[in-house]
């Protein structure tokens, strides 16, 4: 019971409740023996006149009520157990009213209680003295007591059943934690020994022991537990324990891998960059070859190739330097965003070398027969005529117009060849946009007739 009721508890009524609240066995006993106790030894000898009748009415009504007070004790510790386990998981208002409504239930008992108390202390039934009257008063009180404490009992048993839902709920979540929580132990373990495998290879993993190690404080916090820190929050930090710990084993179970990995890319691209430097010393010849033979709009954009080349080989060469520096330190990360650093400078020097040749071999392509290029883009441009045409007998201005514009640009590119230095490179540019306009055309006209407009 709550304290009001342990403070109205007499010492006279704790030795009544001492012998009432006895288990059954020692009831059991305590009645056998009782008799003797009335038998010889000077005792008051017990008669069955009208005043024992009353007598033993008054104490069957206090064995009554006692039982109904220990009922009601044991319902009403076994509901606080169901309470505490609500409150534990549920912080809904629904799982507040329900603690709200049994501390207002514990209020009612501890009346109830303390009125019980005082009708036991009331009466001593032992006395030899005892008056018929007073002993129809006790079983009056007793019984009066009796009924509330039952009355209590059932509606406290009614709320009882009322919290079913909650505590289903509650008893749910529940069993999530320990599972929770182990599997979280299990992932840091399975991390701490990929860690140690890592490690027998000769790898520092530095920065995962330390990712690892940011877990302690979390471990302590499962270790101590729902009750600590709530069902909800637990299972949470269980499961970012978890998966946490999943990403420090999978990197560590990857970094002998990673490591080689990044070996053979410093080769690969030391390769590659040497290749390049070999590479970009034939732009210089490419170039010369240009200027004799075509006019200057023809290469001057092509010019500052070497110097650019030259230039974004030695920055490869020196981030390379720095990613080997990386790796041996076991900075992971580092010697990673430095070899994709190289490999981009590679990729422009080698678009560089490349742009030069390509320019050299186009030129020569359409100065020896630029017929090939006229009649491949004049085949561009009817095959989007005709599609403009089909099922039309006028095509839509929205794409007769682009298409008329581009025969045009077509006409102009070829009377531009006239000369005795014509400009090769401005007439593939040229072609090269008119077969895109079309291409254009073609792509709109599919379109919109896919999407039932044609």
């Amino acid at each position: 019971m709550t304290g009001t009721f342990a403070r109205t508890v007499t010492a006279a009524a704790r030795e009544t409740l001492a012998l009432v609240l006895l288990p059954l066995p020692l009831l059991a006993a305590a009645a056998a023996a009782a008799p003797a106790a009335f038998t010889g030894g000077g005792t008051r000898r017990w008669g069955w006149g009208r005043g024992e009748s009353q007598r033993a009415g008054a104490q069957a009504a206090k064995d009554a009520a006692a039982a109904a007070f220990y009922e009601l004790d044991t319902a009403q510790r076994e509901l606080r157990i169901s309470i505490e386990t609500i409150t534990a998981v549920d912080s809904s208002p629904a799982a507040r009213k329900a603690a709200a409504d049994f501390e207002t239930f514990g209020r009612r008992i501890d009346e109830v209680s303390a009125a019980y108390i005082t009708a036991v202390d009331a009466h001593d039934l032992d006395r030899d003295d005892l008056e018929s009257s007073a002993a129809q008063r006790a079983r009056t009180d007793l019984a009066k007591a009796k009924d509330e404490l039952v009355r209590a009992k059932a509606d406290l048993d009614r709320f009882g059943q009322g919290l079913a839902p909650l505590l289903t709920r509650a008893e749910n979540q529940l069993t999530q934690v320990a599972p929770a929580v182990e599997r979280a132990r299990q992932g840091l373990l399975a991390a701490s020994d990929a860690l140690d495998a890592a490690r027998a290879t000769g790898l520092g993993a530095d920065d995962l022991a330390a990712r690892l190690a940011a877990l302690a404080p979390e471990l302590t916090k499962l270790n101590q537990g729902a009750g600590q820190h709530g069902v909800q929050e637990t299972v949470l930090r269980a499961e970012r324990v978890q998966r946490e710990a999943e990403a420090i084993r999978h990197d560590a179970e990857q970094l002998p891998q990673r490591a080689a990995e990044i070996d053979k890319r410093l080769v690969s691209l030391r390769t590659r960059a040497q290749a390049l430097t070999t590479r970009a010393a034939g732009v210089a010849p490419v170039l010369s070859e240009l200027r004799r033979r075509y006019s200057a709009a023809c290469w001057q954009d092509l010019q500052q190739i070497p110097e650019e080349t030259g230039h974004a080989v030695a920055q490869a060469e020196q981030r390379l330097a720095e990613a080997r520096a990386a790796r041996d330190a076991q900075r992971w990360a580092d010697a990673t965003s430095l070899l994709s650093t190289v490999r981009a400078l590679l990729n422009t020097a080698d678009e560089g070398v490349t742009a030069a040749g390509d320019r050299l071999r186009r030129l020569d392509e359409v100065a020896f027969d630029h017929q090939k290029e006229v009649e491949r883009t004049r085949f561009a441009l009817r095959d989007a005529q005709r599609l403009a045409m089909a099922g039309r007998s006028t095509p839509d201005p929205r794409h007769a117009g682009p298409l008329d514009e581009a025969v045009a640009r077509l006409e102009r590119a070829v009377g531009g060849l006239e000369g005795r230095h014509p400009d090769w490179w401005h007439f593939l540019t040229e072609t090269e946009a008119v077969r895109q306009s079309a291409a254009r055309v073609v792509q709109e006209i599919r379109t919109e007739r896919g999407a039932g407009q044609g």
